[in-house]
């Protein structure tokens, strides 16, 4: 997937993709909390694996792919399709929490771009992050294939976060896994970008058993 942006463009896709961003991402594990308490795992290697696994099963077959169908819809005027699409995000959630952490990041981005003075469209029910985000990425001026890459980054950076406290990791390692899971994100968008609609979705169980036990988890840093 080949990616061009303007300087204009690019400083607004660090703003939209930056961990500084006031949507509490960083408060959600998806599960990997629960993963580590239960020994599932435990150093570098394995969340390397963790997360390479859900890169290029989930974030490739759901929230990348589902980001390309919102963004197009917003370019075509297409409102019917985007609340389409947006409840389809959500009907991918496995879990709960899962859930929790789409709809609570969503409405979070939805509150902070009304209170940039943008006005966002109203849609049907709750919002998922993805949805909101196409929204933000295309209001910026963003290519879909740019706001594809701003999500996953977002969603990498939140997660080696999460690692490096509960694994842990020190900030080395963080870094490292950061930059060999990277290699993977050109890979992912491009199976993001050629999927079918019949293609969409994704099932992982150990993440959906992590995230649902993670519930009733007796001490829990994360919301999920």
């Amino acid at each position: 997937m080949s990616i061009t942006t303007t300087d204009a463009a690019l400083l607004r896709l660090l703003q939209l993709s930056s961990a500084s961003l006031p949507v509490g991402g960083y408060a959600f594990s998806q599960g990997l909390e629960y993963a580590v308490d239960a020994g599932w795992i435990k150093n570098l290697a394995d969340t390397r694996e963790w997360l390479s696994l859900q890169l290029m099963e989930s974030i490739a077959h759901v929230d990348c792919p589902l980001l390309l169908r919102c963004h197009r819809a917003l370019q075509a005027g297409d409102e019917e399709s985007l609340h389409y699409w947006n409840h389809y995000t959500l009907a991918c959630r496995e879990t709960r929490e899962l859930r929790l952490t789409d709809t609570a990041t969503g409405s979070a981005l939805m509150r902070l771009l009304t209170q940039l003075q943008i006005e966002p469209p109203l849609f049907e029910g709750e919002t998922s992050f993805v949805a909101a985000f196409a929204f933000a990425a295309h209001y910026w001026q963003l290519s879909e294939q740019s706001a594809a890459l701003g999500l996953t980054w977002s969603w990498l950076e939140n997660q080696v976060a999460a690692a490096t406290k509960l694994v842990p990791l020190g900030q080395t390692q963080a870094q490292q896994l950061i930059g060999e899971i990277q290699q993977l994100v050109p890979v992912a968008l491009t199976r993001a970008q050629a999927l079918n609609d019949n293609q969409l979705g994704a099932g992982l169980p150990a993440l959906a058993i992590a995230s649902a036990r993670h519930e009733t988890q007796y001490s829990r840093l994360f919301r999920s």
